[in-house]
């Protein structure tokens, strides 16, 4: 079975976006998909793993980039369940196959070619996680052919509106990408940035569903390799 862990957030849509994932990787694969919350909502992946005793689990971090919610407190929620059948997969990170939703999200939204771009991530205190988002921008700057800023809804810096102001210099438009899975306060910050065109969330398109699976199928092979 696939334990999916979302961020969390007190949005109902940011929550319903969860259980939609949940739902379509179901109907794809075929398997059980419990939805589990590092922070914030309830449950957590240690009442999710208790609940499933007797039955192995891929837990799969729907994350795009490995901070502290990754790194430290789903292992630590993983380890406090005594679950012995369980299986860390990667976390989303900077997919290829998500790059090409941000593009056509931010298509979608009025990106005009000349615009300039930036890409609005979570932020995060650790300099790994960090680094990925730079290598999402700088993949989404190849896609694109032009050049991309980072902006932060929270923790780093500079913030999403900094970012937006920085780029706008000589009076272009600017586009914000979303480099978010789900509405919800950060993604409120990204609207109320200034920018001229703001993009939707990754949310629940067909490549972050094939990405779940494909994480799946990842982690299983590893532990038969292990």
């Amino acid at each position: 079975m696939i334990v999916l862990v979302a961020h969390g957030t007190r949005a109902p849509e940011g929550a319903m976006v969860a259980e939609e994932l949940a739902r379509r990787v179901r109907a794809e694969a075929g398997l059980p998909v419990r939805v589990a919350y590092a922070d914030v909502r309830q449950p957590d992946v240690t009442n999710v793993l208790n609940s499933v005793r007797g039955h192995q689990a891929v837990v799969i971090p729907a994350f795009l980039a490995a901070g502290y919610h990754v790194r430290t407190d789903i292992p630590a929620q993983i380890a406090a369940s005594g679950h012995p059948g369980v299986v860390l997969a990667e976390p989303f990170g900077p997919a290829p196959e998500l790059l090409e939703v941000v593009r056509d999200r931010l298509e979608w939204a009025g990106r005009r070619p000349g615009d300039a771009v930036v890409l609005a991530a979570a932020g995060s205190s650790d300099p790994r996680a960090l680094a990925e988002v730079r290598t999402a921008a700088d993949a989404l700057s190849r896609e694109l052919g032009t050049g991309v800023r980072v902006g932060y809804a929270a923790t780093a810096r500079p913030s999403v509106a900094d970012a937006v102001s920085l780029a706008r210099g000589r009076g272009r438009r600017v586009a914000v990408a979303s480099w978010l899975l789900a509405p919800g306060l950060f993604q409120r910050k990204v609207a109320d940035s200034g920018a001229d065109v703001v993009a939707e969330p990754l949310g629940v398109h067909p490549a972050v569903v094939d990405l779940v699976v494909r994480r799946y199928h990842q982690a299983l092979q590893q532990m038969v390799a292990a």
